[in-house]
């Protein structure tokens, strides 16, 4: 590893929190995006439907993770902005989601997250923007 490298990403815990309460697993972080999936059980609105909201927590999820690879050690990625449009809705099984980095600045970064059921469909379009501050 060159002087120059950013380290790996290394996930934080998780137990105790919205991620493991949402059934949210995240098999994939770098700099560039995130990749992770959610079950549709658990996570839906009282109609039967997928929660906006679920797919809107594991968008950011995606994002902020991503955007932390980005901002290194000692730096954190906070978000300030996430917007998400929601194309069509999911019962049953499984939703996954890639986050691709749009803009990685030194103080901000920007990722849109695409949420895809297993039929490979888009369910979900979002952005998220966050910034990256230094740790205190």
């Amino acid at each position: 590893m060159s002087d120059t490298a950013v380290p790996a990403f290394t996930l934080p815990p998780v137990d105790g929190t919205l991620l493991a309460r949402m059934g949210i697993e995240v098999t994939h972080v770098d700099a560039d995006g995130a990749h992770g999936t959610m079950p549709v059980a658990g996570n839906t609105q009282p109609y039967g439907l997928l929660h906006g909201g679920a797919s809107a927590a594991l968008a950011e999820t995606l994002g902020s993770f991503a955007a932390q690879a980005h901002a290194g050690p000692g730096r954190a990625a906070v978000g300030v902005e996430l917007s998400a449009t929601h194309h069509r809705a999911v019962r049953t099984g499984t939703v996954s989601a890639r986050a691709t980095a749009l803009h990685r600045g030194r103080s901000l970064a920007t990722y849109e997250v695409v949420v895809e059921d297993e039929e490979g469909r888009r369910v979900c379009t979002a952005r998220l923007t966050c910034m990256l501050i230094d740790r205190t």
